[in-house]
């Protein structure tokens, strides 16, 4: 029996896909793409499939935009490979 972490990366892709891209849905998936900790320490909008993040401090945007590739591929298994093209990350 696999454990409910593994399944659950598949139940979100399959929850999100379908739904309009919106607001709260971009956010949602941001979430879940970074973790609670660093979703606390940014706020995001998705401009014609930029993502910009804005982050509360210097660390935030040096650890942000050093994951960058990996939350890239993150959002667009959850949102989508269309939705989101590129992150762009300010303080």
């Amino acid at each position: 029996m696999r454990p409910l972490t593994h399944a659950l990366p598949g139940a979100l892709r399959y929850l999100l896909h379908d739904l309009p891209l919106s607001e709260g849905k971009v956010g949602f998936a941001w979430g879940a793409a970074v973790g609670p900790a660093v979703a606390r320490a940014t706020t995001v909008k998705l401009e014609n499939g930029v993502l910009i993040v804005e982050t509360t401090s210097a660390q935030w945007t040096r650890e942000v935009k050093r994951a960058s590739p990996v939350i890239l591929k993150r959002l667009q298994s959850l949102l989508g490979e269309d939705a989101v093209t590129s992150i762009t990350v300010r303080s």
